[in-house]
């Protein structure tokens, strides 16, 4: 997948920042809406991103 190879961002709450995830992984929420969760690559806080629209 194309979406593997690019650097995924979010915003971390504990730095404040929008920084780059590392360990991502793309999951559904109960709702149908794809979501990416991950951890800050520079201080390890889980972050937890939204996807577009229900697919």
């Amino acid at each position: 997948m194309a979406e593997e190879t690019v650097a995924q961002t979010g915003h971390c709450m504990k730095c404040k920042e929008k920084r780059e995830m590392k360990d991502v992984e793309e999951v559904e929420m109960k709702n149908g809406r794809k979501a990416m969760k991950g951890l800050c690559a520079t201080c390890g806080t889980k972050m937890f991103k939204i996807l577009g629209n229900k697919k």
